[in-house]
């Protein structure tokens, strides 16, 4: 049966053109995607993001448990709603999930995992806890709501509730703080300035309506896809998955190797790999007419193959673009296997737009 979050009926009320997003009802847009990536670009959009599964970790070896479960270190983190981005490995270093990790306090730590992978997760994180003084609390009656863009401060903090002193303007980037139940973080999947906010359901409709009331263009998966695209961040089941590890999905940056006799689940298989000449993960723009698709063969200069992972339109660049998994001797220019037609691409580092500026140097 399809799960529907509790803003499901407010997306209809919209006219949200809804589908099926791994078991969940989920609104793909409301009108015009390309004008809901530009609003985001520009101003401000928001998503229902409820789908994603939240995850309290609770216990006196809260800290050293997540130390073992995660490729990251999350000793990292000091202050309260200090964010970390991680992998969570198998033992042969295949990506089981990504995910963000908050720190509360050494006893207390809150994750976000994919709707996609919630099951499997679970299941994964409860069995490696048996041996740590911990528990793993799934928290389903949370509700969670991005609003992203560059105006996304000046619309969101006038609606939180009361925090005596402080406003959610001063969270730092990659950092959350308590509005009493509500925790907002200053994270995001659009490579836009905003806020994850995660509240209680039954807040999430009306906060839903106060957003609309200023002026908050409701956003669905499509401009998601295509702003995350942009910004060079992987989804999970295209970009990487069981059968990848980090060295070759472009991840690397989120392995913490040191402490060196820190014993991860995967790093002795990461190290290994580590030894080895790797795929690389890199960005293409489209030089010709078409459009990069997932599964599109790439063609190196000296006859090796790669793959894109991601690809599509870009509505800030009006070009067609794209992430891809390569041999390590690719070259500043590739082709790409097009319906058999082989078209020329220029190679770029995984990052194509950021705070609604192009970062690509030719652009």
């Amino acid at each position: 049966m399809t799960k529907k979050t509790i803003l499901n009926d407010a997306h209809r009320e919209l006219g949200a053109r809804m589908v099926d997003f791994g078991g969940w009802d989920m609104p793909v847009n409301y009108g015009s995607q390309i004008d809901e990536h530009h609003e985001v670009r520009k101003a401000v959009g928001m998503f229902d993001v409820s789908h994603m599964t939240v995850i309290d970790i609770n216990g006196t070896q809260a800290k050293p448990f997540l130390q073992y479960l995660l490729a990251n270190d999350v000793t990292k983190l000091t202050r309260q709603g200090h964010a970390l981005y991680s992998c969570m490995l198998n033992k042969t270093a295949g990506i089981i999930d990504d995910l963000i990790v908050y720190f509360l306090d050494d006893t207390h730590y809150r994750m976000v995992v994919n709707a996609s992978t919630r099951d499997k997760d679970l299941a994964w994180i409860e069995k490696q806890a048996g041996p740590f003084d911990v528990t793993v609390n799934e928290r389903p009656t949370l509700a969670m709501i991005a609003v992203q863009g560059p105006k996304a401060r000046q619309k969101v903090c006038p609606l939180l509730p009361d925090r005596l002193g402080f406003s959610a303007a001063e969270i730092k980037p990659f950092s959350a703080c308590w509005f009493g139940e509500w925790f907002v973080g200053r994270t995001g999947y659009t490579g836009e300035d905003g806020f994850e906010i995660i509240l209680p359901e039954n807040k999430a409709e009306g906060f839903w309506k106060q957003l609309l009331e200023v002026g908050v263009k409701p956003c669905g998966l499509g401009a998601r896809d295509t702003l995350r695209l942009e910004a060079g961040m992987n989804l999970y089941g295209q970009d990487m998955d069981e059968s990848k590890h980090p060295l070759e999905s472009g991840l690397g940056w989120t392995v913490a190797w040191q402490p060196e006799d820190r014993d991860f689940i995967g790093r002795s298989a990461l190290e290994a790999n580590r030894k080895q000449t790797n795929d690389q993960f890199v960005g293409l723009i489209l030089e010709d007419k078409g459009i990069l698709r997932g599964h599109q063969t790439v063609v190196l200069d000296d006859g090796l193959k790669g793959e894109i992972t991601s690809g599509g339109y870009s509505p800030t660049m009006e070009r067609s673009i794209a992430l891809a998994r390569v041999p390590a001797t690719i070259g500043k220019t590739c082709k790409i296997d097009i319906r058999g037609k082989l078209k020329e691409a220029t190679v770029v580092k995984p990052c194509f737009v950021r705070q609604g500026k192009v970062q690509i140097e030719n652009e």
